[in-house]
């Protein structure tokens, strides 16, 4: 069996054993790591390091599932990809804003592999937020919009398909906003 698909073994298993599911949908959670991995492997240059710790890119911060693991099970490349996904930021680091700045800056420096990894995510995780959550979808996109700023390595298509994302969210944003003006003052 190869890397990429133990790591599909491995994630839907660990992300199993904690019960976790889709926020907006209930499915099963590893459809995001399987679209994530799907998205990484239509990247230049894309690894079977790239596409296994895609598969695994929550496992850190989601599971009980730890770095030596992961090293032990999968290799340093594919553990230190998945380390470098996995936000550095505590609830005790301070406010959101605070908190997703130390995530920008710690994502800044990871290698364009992880870069392309974390665009591929940016893409899953808006296409959903934007389908199911309009409320948090305006605070999501200017973070992501942030993210964008300093994912500077990633695969060049990727990144402009993630880019073109967040400006159609953005234009269907604003355009709920007006016609819901529209509608109060009619």
């Amino acid at each position: 069996m190869d890397i990429v698909e133990r790591a599909r073994l491995f994630a839907t298993a660990a992300h199993a054993a904690v019960g976790q599911k889709r926020k907006y949908t209930g499915e099963d959670y590893i459809v995001h790591p399987v679209e994530v991995m799907n998205l990484v492997s239509v990247a230049l240059g894309a690894t079977n390091e790239m596409r296994a710790a895609a598969l695994l890119h929550d496992v850190l911060e989601d599971t009980e599932v730890t770095y030596a693991v992961l090293h032990q099970e999968f290799g340093l490349v594919v553990a230190d990809y998945v380390l470098w996904l996995s936000d550095v930021s505590k609830p005790e680091d301070g406010n959101r804003s605070y908190r997703k700045m130390l995530d920008r800056q710690h994502i800044a420096a990871a290698p364009a592999q992880v870069q392309t990894i974390k665009v591929a995510d940016l893409i899953a995780n808006t296409r959903s937020i934007l389908a199911y959550d309009k409320d948090f979808a305006e605070v999501y996109l200017d973070e992501k919009r942030q993210l964008m700023e300093v994912l500077i390595k990633a695969d060049p298509g990727l990144r402009a398909r993630a880019l073109q994302q967040l400006d159609e969210g953005i234009r269907e944003l604003e355009q709920a906003r007006l016609d819901k003006a529209l509608a109060k003052s009619a």
